[in-house]
């Protein structure tokens, strides 16, 4: 009975908290230690997280002042004292076996990782389709890595998934970034041995208009091309045999970025977030080789916007290509 340490960040989601924390405690799997971090919340947070301690003697919290997520989540992994360890964000909520299906499948395959299936919900309380086949899969650490790089069969989201602590709780969140997992996920995936993947649709992403992801596009989205950029030179460093992999995604990711803020920005910011954008796109310095080297139809675009990078993403952005 491994102890699993879970921790909350919690920040003005006062509407939402009780949904979150109720699906945690009332988890089949009891070992768990349940570590609230209210985030300098300016609702009811602090107090209902309070009164969440009083009734579960499994709770800690912790009150901060205001430093975004990133910075909570360092907090509680400063606190966290389990062999395992959890990230949810307090505005959705996991199904009640979460932790006994992830637990017994992270033990059964010796993995360092496992990470289930995410569903999208909404405010009127409808979910996305899905199916589930609970097929386990395993993959060594470079399968691993090329798997998310593909963002298939693995994604960057931090919280469908269970760490071993040794392999997550040293490594930081990069503080007072937006997409803080591409920042993160990719370094403890470097260090993992063996991941796992159990098609098991367990997570509820609740997905809102006031969040921090639901806001119009804007100069902090390019944060994930810092977190990309980042990971490049890991990649390269580390696992030379992907390197041309990141970088045709992180080239992919530039065109995507430009596209959004050619459909979605005006003024001096999309002036701001234009040239940003393509500093990243020059400093990746994607060749014609490995341009070569995309298989599948997309190629057609790299192709373009090596010859035309803006006539490239105005297109895609004016037929609706990959939104």
């Amino acid at each position: 009975m491994p102890l699993i340490s879970v921790i909350v960040p919690i920040y003005n989601v006062e509407k939402y908290l009780d949904r979150c924390v109720d699906s945690i405690i009332n988890q089949t799997y009891k070992n768990l230690e349940i570590i609230l971090v209210d985030d300098g919340s300016p609702d009811n947070c602090p107090q209902m997280c309070d009164d969440y301690a009083k009734k579960d003697s499994r709770i800690k919290v912790v009150h901060k002042e205001n430093g975004g997520l990133s910075d909570a989540r360092n907090v509680g992994m400063e606190v966290a004292t389990g062999e395992y360890v959890s990230f949810i964000d307090s505005d959705d909520y996991i199904s009640l076996d979460f932790y006994e299906t992830l637990l017994e499948t992270i033990v059964d395959n010796d993995s360092d990782i496992v990470e289930c299936g995410v569903v999208k919900f909404y405010e009127d309380n409808s979910f996305d389709k899905y199916s589930d086949d609970l097929k386990v899969t395993n993959y060594d650490t470079v399968d691993g890595l090329e798997g998310l790089i593909n963002e298939n069969p693995f994604k960057q989201h931090v919280w469908n998934k269970l760490y071993k602590s040794s392999v997550a709780l040293d490594i930081p969140y990069a503080v007072g970034k937006l997409n803080e997992d591409e920042f993160w996920t990719y370094q403890i995936f470097g260090k993992a041995k063996k991941v796992t993947r159990i098609n098991k649709t367990m997570y509820y992403y609740f997905q809102r208009g006031s969040s921090i992801m639901g806001n119009g596009y804007n100069i902090k989205r390019l944060d994930a091309l810092e977190g990309k950029m980042n990971r490049q030179a890991y990649i390269e460093k580390n696992f030379p045999t992907l390197a041309t992999k990141a970088k045709v995604d992180l080239y992919g990711s530039c065109m995507f970025a430009y596209q959004s803020v050619l459909k979605f920005m005006s003024g001096n910011d999309k002036k701001k977030a234009g040239k940003i954008i393509k500093d990243y796109k020059n400093r990746c310095k994607l060749t014609n080789d490995e341009i070569n080297s995309i298989t599948d139809s997309s190629r057609k675009y790299y192709k373009l916007a090596k010859f035309n990078f803006y006539l490239c993403c105005k297109m895609r952005s004016m037929f609706n290509i990959g939104f």
